[in-house]
């Protein structure tokens, strides 16, 4: 195997290394990734799972809500347009019911309620339960889960029907970290997916959610829309930057309409090449950082006193199904439909389809699709990808030692990496393997190489760049 960088490598131009490294790859937001998940691992491993789920540390709880006013194009969340109350209410009903088919499962409590650490609620668009619903979902959790621990309470938001009564309900639940979704300011691009609001909106926003008590914003961003181009992208960045967000999340959007079907409502035509798509995300990168703005893994930014921005610098920023996060407990259970959730002993994936996730519950069911169990080699392969993409360096034979594993195992792996250092995107020192500067666009590729089943299920995943 190779353990040194040659001598000499060629640093290509950037056209030359998008054309030569812009293939499909995995987000690895897990891994195995949920590509990998089959319908062989269910509710009875799920079941038994839960059962031996480690209770030494607090647990984090993901609740999504798949409620939109209206479907962006670009969107490749699991959500339907919804204005009338009552499904959200009765959701609401068998998101508590789901919770105690789960509490029921887990072995060891003796009478104690699950200690909860963090509370996320994604979507869709959480803002779409009524306040009275969103406090009722609260009281619920607050009933069966021990919240006396809970540090963070966070949900991702549409600006555009944020209201000030949920806000204040929000204020009264704990709500501490918000997320916003912006994408793009221009009209233009805007109109292109479906996607009308104001920076007003937006800033109004902020300003109202700080007021009662979120102690850390992130705007989500994004790149590579239909008819955007570079001053877009910069114009919104410049624009959503005067609220000094703690958090900013620069997303690539992901065009895949086999899997997404109202993507096709977007006009490929007006899509950006890969060239323009890595101009307008490096453009945005740089004014941020220039902002003081801290670059965190392959997309995310944060101010220095943010606790994301802490976790980097301390090589503790993890890497999950909502992206980077800072939170490293060994269990999340996710509730709602398509819900992913993660045991030391696998992943498992709820029902996406709404109808078939509230059949499940009402039967009194755990409301699983398909899964994957984790081996040990699994752990110590995730762990490798999981440190690439977070610190952009990882030493495989101290984790090889750390895990029990052989070194042998990832042999498949150096000749893999080869070309990246070749180009200079890599280097290989000893076991120690680094993505440099010139190479963290293309981290993803670069993990690729430690994932055997990368090839076999490369055309499911967005394009890397």
């Amino acid at each position: 195997m190779s353990l040194s960088s040659p001598a000499g490598a060629d640093v290509r131009t950037t056209r030359e290394l998008i054309a030569r490294y812009d293939a499909h790859a995995p987000r690895y937001t897990s891994y195995p990734t949920a590509a990998q998940f089959t319908p062989a691992v269910g509710a009875a491993e799920w079941g038994a799972w839960l059962s031996a789920a480690p209770l030494d540390r607090a647990v984090s709880l993901y609740l999504h809500i798949p409620f939109c006013k209206r479907l962006c194009w670009y969107c490749g969340c699991n959500t339907r347009a919804m204005n009338r109350v009552a499904p959200m209410s009765s959701y609401v009903d068998l998101l508590l019911k789901e919770a105690d088919l789960v509490l029921a499962r887990m072995g060891g409590l003796n009478g104690r309620r699950l200690r909860v650490g963090s509370i996320h609620l994604g979507g869709g668009t959480p803002n779409m339960l009524p306040p009275d619903e969103l406090e009722r979902l609260f009281a619920g959790l607050a009933a069966r889960f021990d919240l006396g621990d809970c540090f963070e309470i966070a949900a991702e938001l549409d600006p555009e029907v944020l209201t000030q009564d949920w806000i204040e309900a929000a204020g009264r639940i704990g709500l501490s970290r918000a997320s916003l979704g912006v994408q793009d300011l221009s009209a233009v691009v805007q109109e292109a997916v479906n996607r009308p609001e104001s920076f007003e909106t937006i800033r109004w926003a902020a300003e109202a959610l700080r007021a009662q008590g979120v102690t850390s914003l992130n705007l989500d961003l994004m790149y590579g829309l239909p008819l955007q181009a570079v001053e877009n992208v910069v114009n919104t960045v410049a624009q959503v930057a005067t609220l000094r967000p703690e958090r900013i999340a620069l997303f690539g959007y992901a065009h895949v309409p086999w899997m997404k079907p109202h993507q096709k409502l977007i006009n490929e035509a007006d899509l950006p090449g890969a060239e323009a798509r890595f101009a307008q995300s490096q453009a945005a990168a740089r004014y941020l950082v220039q902002k003081g703005w801290q670059a965190i893994g392959l997309d995310h930014f944060a101010l220095p006193h943010d606790s994301m921005a802490a976790a980097a610098r301390a090589g503790r920023l993890r890497r999950n199904f909502q992206g980077y996060t800072t939170d490293e407990a060994p269990v999340l259970i996710g509730l709602g439909a398509s819900s992913i959730s993660r045991t030391p002993l696998g992943f498992v994936q709820n029902h996406a389809q709404e109808r078939d996730w509230r059949a499940a519950v009402e039967a009194g069911d755990l409301p699983v699709a398909r899964g994957v169990a984790l081996n040990p080699r699994d752990a110590f392969v995730g762990e490798i990808i999981e440190r690439l993409m977070c610190d952009f360096a990882v030493d495989v034979a101290d984790l090889a030692r750390r895990h029990g594993r052989a070194l042998a195992e990832v042999d498949a792996a150096w000749p893999r990496l080869l070309p990246f250092q070749l180009d200079g995107l890599a280097e290989v020192g000893g076991s120690v393997v680094t993505v440099t500067d010139l190479g963290r666009p293309f981290v993803r590729a670069v993990c690729a190489a430690f994932d055997p089943a990368a090839i076999d299920i490369e055309k499911r995943h967005a394009r890397v760049v």
